[in-house]
């Protein structure tokens, strides 16, 4: 299982290297637990860090070391997010024989990985180590968690509470390390010597991944896009939206970034959504905030994840205290229009439209510049709308009547798998479009049986079609 990239002789590949040995030799330990000891040990990690007094301590320490988000956010994270993801994957079979198909005589064995090089972003610091680390030891992994430098005092404290609860219950400490003093160097490094990436991040941190030589796992830009239909439970929609838009201040990837309306509700529906605590600007006031929200280009770390009010008087104008999220009416896509992108704040771009199909070609444009293979939703009573939307658009999940950045990763309400690692496919540049969790953090040994009756290939006529050898020749 050992890596194969060679270490280099640097003091940041040297102290990485002295961890991947520590966490392989824990891994080791467990490597042939039973699927009841594996199960113990991730409920003991959750339960060590999602109690409620600590996950009220662990979202007050997140916001105040990272200045991101809010609390209630990291509380929900943190206590809720943690129970749901465990519940969700307590009862799979991940040792052993997992699956067996009788049709075509396959019996399906798990074996572990290794050691998980994991990134965990500054945005969901709080939640992100411990969803990872479950699904490591789910599958009998050790994991080395790499963690932005904003929460680095975060990532070590949630870590020290799980190697706790490990050492309680029997178990190596070191089957959950923190990377205590984070740098670009050591998490390349964390990425090189480990044996699979599990990468959250930025861009350029999971492309350093995909670069890294070590098979990983990323995600691409989250850039949801939304569309109301002249379906919709309009008061129902204009609630989730704000509740998705606002959720830990738009800290997720999967915050609505852009909402399609219908021209027939357009009117009535921005009324709902002022009345939500939407604010929209103006044609200057958009200026002024696109000049805060972008720096040189890039998003602006000082307008992430910050209160509406708190943006508005960054970019120089005031707003009421009440209103929680800025609405920017757009109509274009693109480098030349910022808004269509995503922006990581409470900010949304408002669009209208006449019909689905032109909901459909506008979602696209827009992903097309950011957020291809992530994430779109649809508020809808049309099943023929929400099949179209489905079918013509390039995402991996679409959320119908559901709060984007509370659904797409999971949540009690949907069927999705809970985490916090959205696959976008080939469009979002990742190898897969899963909702990433154990299954993907496990070796898969294939045992094949003769079948009792040998297939037969059937003949010409039967397999190809008479009209196509008439017509091929």
């Amino acid at each position: 299982m050992a890596a194969v990239n060679a270490i280099n002789d640097t003091p940041e590949a040297r102290e990485v290297a002295a961890l991947v040995a520590r966490s392989r030799a824990a891994q080791a330990q467990i490597e042939n637990y039973t699927q009841e000891q594996v199960d113990r040990l991730i409920r003991g990690m959750v339960w060590a860090v999602a109690k409620e007094s600590t996950a009220k301590m662990l979202a007050q320490h997140t916001v105040d070391e990272t200045r991101l988000g809010n609390y209630e956010g990291k509380y929900l994270k943190i206590f809720r997010k943690t129970r749901a993801t465990l519940m969700d994957i307590l009862d799979d079979k991940s040792v052993g024989v997992i699956e067996e198909d009788k049709v075509r005589n396959i019996v399906k064995i798990a074996k572990p990985v290794g050691v998980i090089g994991a990134l965990s972003p500054s945005t969901n610091p709080e939640a992100t180590p411990v969803i990872k680390a479950i699904s490591a030891v789910k599958g009998r992994n050790s994991i080395i968690i790499a963690p932005h430098p904003r929460a680095k005092i975060t990532n070590k404290i949630i870590c020290d509470l799980m190697r706790d609860a490990l050492v309680k219950m029997g178990a190596p400490a070191d089957l959950v390390i923190p990377i205590e003093t984070p740098s670009v160097e050591k998490t390349n490094e964390v990425m090189r010597q480990c044996d699979r990436v599990l990468a959250t991040g930025g861009a350029p941190m999971v492309h350093a991944a995909y670069s890294s030589g070590t098979p990983a796992l990323g995600v691409g830009v989250g850039n949801a896009v939304i569309t109301v239909d002249d379906t919709a439970d309009l008061d129902d929609a204009a609630e989730k939206i704000r509740i998705s838009k606002t959720l830990d201040l738009a800290a997720s990837c999967s915050s609505d970034n852009a909402v399609i309306l219908f021209d027939s509700i357009y009117d009535e529906m921005v009324a709902k959504l002022e009345k939500q605590g939407g604010y929209v600007v103006t044609a200057d006031e958009k200026k002024l905030l696109e000049a805060v929200i972008w720096v040189d280009g890039h998003i602006n770390a000082n307008a992430v994840a910050q209160p509406a009010p708190r943006i508005a008087e960054m970019a120089g104008f005031s707003i009421a205290a009440d209103r929680s999220f800025l609405i920017v009416p757009e109509t274009g896509f693109g480098a030349d229009y910022p808004f269509s992108g995503e922006k990581m704040t409470v900010t949304m771009a408002l669009y209208r439209v006449k019909d689905i199909d032109a909901a459909i070609a506008l979602t696209n444009d827009i992903q097309s510049y950011q957020g291809q293979g992530h994430s779109c939703g649809i508020y809808s009573r049309s099943d023929e709308n929400i099949l179209k939307l489905a079918l013509g658009t390039k995402t991996s999940r679409v959320m119908v009547n559901q709060p984007q950045s509370a659904s797409n990763s999971g949540n009690l309400w949907n069927g999705m798998r809970q985490t916090f690692s959205l696959g976008c496919g080939s469009w979002g540049g990742n190898a897969t479009n899963n909702n990433i969790s154990w299954i993907d953090l496990v070796n898969i040994t294939w045992i094949s049986k003769p079948l009792a009756v040998t297939k037969v290939i059937p003949e010409d006529e039967a397999l190809f079609g008479k009209d196509i050898i008439e017509l091929v020749g």
